[in-house]
């Protein structure tokens, strides 16, 4: 009773904040640290300590699998380089930069140990900078790394903290033997979340029940999860890449009903855990306080020590960063090369005779990879990152979830163990309050230009022109064979909606002004007929890479809502 008193108390505090929030223009996030701070400190407001394997195995998986199944995996490939410099070398080299400081600061704590600490602070959590970020309408490219990072780098911690911790319980032999484990953790979590991944969305795929599917996916974090963790591989990785691929495989393998409720149930579950965890750091603050032994090391000591470790970490990250975004543009410049190289050898081709099956197949392998390299190369340029940029990646960096789980992970017998759990929340609480509260500021004072929303909106009506085509030419050809059982009225109201939905489109972008077999069954059948299509040629296109995943993901949703529609039975039922 007394739980479920709590849990209400907290979803209220959590709706009523992230509201709050809106209207001023803060990350929710920061404003429920310092809400959680001030409660815990009420009077009649008990001790909250919350076990770490409750966040680690509990909060966390289902919080990335919902970050993961939403980030285009179109996107990520593209930005793959920065994602892996800054999710896993990133971590790697501040983990041991951190990790020396805290070992030079605290002469009882063995290096080993220092890492295990530096590892725990390492990861910065995307979720009050890519929140900041859409609102204020960062580049669509900033706003992939920051939440490929986040993604990512929590796996790279967590089974570093893991070799650390071992290595200062000397159960490792060598440091090689660290290494080895840290790629195994990583390449079996690889294959155990695209098995996990493979198997439940080809389960999901034959439930015509939207409730069922749903219901399904609650358990697909834990399914990627549970066995990575209990080969001794890293479960958070392979939580990520289980949700990758289902976010992937959503548009072409589930029904339009189970979208829409897959994207309504994991928001839901992903602001409630994300922003409940959020509000427990502040919670647990008072707690951490009480359990520090001044007659070791002060709470004064331990606060400044994490304020000097916020700092380093800031540094760090902008030393990384320069190099990293000068990578970038030379990076640019280099698929410009090898764009002009593949059009050399596309025009080749067109130029000359075909006359071989090989040469047929080499053709068109060449027109598809030209066509995927002036995609990327056109979105290199619009959402290249530059100097401006560099700025805002290098002060998103925030601590959060991870940090706050995985510093009540470490062992009992560790030396100053209250004490760097609480240099830990500082660390997360500093750089919450201290860089989320002004990276709205940054943002503006940098003019760090965002989505074109005219642009999109055009961009949409010219990928909806396209696809209409291919639904078009699919109504032709069903007509053309069974011409003496439909109804020509029928045809052209289908095809008349085609025109009027697209003529919407142009009509919103500011280019174009608004101009038994019942019929009703016909219609609809017509109508699906044509969205099957367009969804079959959106999907091409997507594998192509012609068109940003915003405008394909907005498309997706018009063809859902579409086809939901046209299924709906009368009275309500699924298919």
């Amino acid at each position: 009773m007394e739980l479920g008193v709590y849990a209400v108390l907290a979803v209220a505090v959590i709706v009523a904040v992230a509201a709050f929030a809106r209207k001023l223009g803060i990350a929710a996030p920061i404003i429920l640290v310092v809400v959680g701070v001030g409660l815990s400190y009420l009077p009649g407001v008990p001790d909250v300590e919350v076990p770490h394997e409750i966040i680690l195995d509990g909060l966390l998986p289902p919080i990335l699998y919902a970050a993961a199944v939403s980030v285009p995996i179109m996107d990520f490939r593209r930005n793959l380089a920065p994602i892996a410099s800054l999710s896993v070398l990133l971590v790697v080299v501040t983990a041991f930069a951190t990790g020396f400081l805290l070992f030079e600061l605290l002469p009882d704590l063995d290096f080993a140990a220092a890492v295990a600490l530096g590892a725990i602070i390492s990861p910065p959590d995307a979720v009050a900078a890519t929140s900041i970020g859409r609102r204020l309408g960062l580049p669509p490219r900033l706003l992939t790394v920051l939440e490929g990072e986040g993604l990512v780098n929590d796996a790279t911690a967590l089974v570093l903290l893991r070799s650390a911790v071992a290595a200062s319980a000397g159960l490792l032999a060598s440091p090689w033997a660290g290494v080895g484990d840290f790629f195994y953790a990583v390449v079996a979590a690889v294959v155990i979340g695209l098995l996990a991944g493979i198997v439940t969305v080809f389960v999901r795929s034959k439930l015509d029940d939207p409730v069922l599917d749903t219901a399904l996916s609650l358990a697909v974090p834990f399914v990627a999860f549970m066995p990575a963790e209990a080969l001794g591989a890293s479960g958070v990785l392979a939580v990520v890449v289980a949700g990758l691929y289902t976010g992937h495989a959503a548009p072409s393998r589930f029904s339009p009903q189970s979208r829409i409720s897959d994207r309504i149930n994991w928001r839901t579950i992903q602001f409630l855990l994300e922003n409940g965890v959020f509000l427990l750091i502040g919670l647990e603050i008072r707690t951490l306080v009480e359990d520090v032994d001044d007659s070791v090391l002060s709470v004064g000591a331990s606060v400044g020590i994490g304020l000097i470790a916020t700092l380093a970490l800031i540094l760090l990250r902008y030393l990384w960063i320069g190099p990293l975004v000068f990578g970038l543009r030379q990076r640019e410049r280099r698929a410009e090369r090898r764009t002009y190289r593949s059009l050399l050898a596309l025009y080749y081709y067109r130029t000359h005779p075909v006359t071989t099956k090989r040469q047929a197949r080499v053709r068109d392998r060449l027109e598809h990879d030209y066509e995927r390299r002036r995609a990327d190369l056109e979105q290199q340029r619009q959402e290249g990152i530059d100097w401006r940029g560099g700025v805002v990646l290098g002060w998103s960096g925030m601590r959060g979830v991870v940090t706050l789980a995985a510093a009540q992970s470490l062992p009992d017998t560790t030396p100053y163990r209250p004490q760097l759990i609480l240099i830990a929340f500082t660390v997360a609480v500093a750089s919450i309050v201290m860089q989320g509260g002004t990276l709205p500021a940054l943002i503006r004072l940098l003019k760090v230009q965002g989505i074109d929303a005219r642009e999109d909106r055009k961009e949409l009506a010219a990928l909806l022109e396209t696809i209409s085509g291919a639904g078009l030419d699919a109504l032709d050809d069903h007509v053309s064979e069974m011409s003496d059982e439909v109804d020509p009225d029928v045809v052209e109201r289908a095809r008349q909606t085609t025109f009027l939905r697209t003529e919407a489109a142009w009509e919103r972008a500011g280019r174009r002004e608004l101009q038994d077999q019942t019929p009703h069954r016909q219609f609809r059948e017509l109508r699906l007929l044509i969205v099957a299509a367009e969804r079959e040629k959106m999907l091409e296109l997507r594998s192509l890479g012609s068109y940003s995943s915003r405008v394909l993901a907005e498309a997706q949703s018009l063809l859902d809502q579409e086809e939901t529609r046209l299924r709906r039975r009368p009275g309500g039922g699924g298919h």
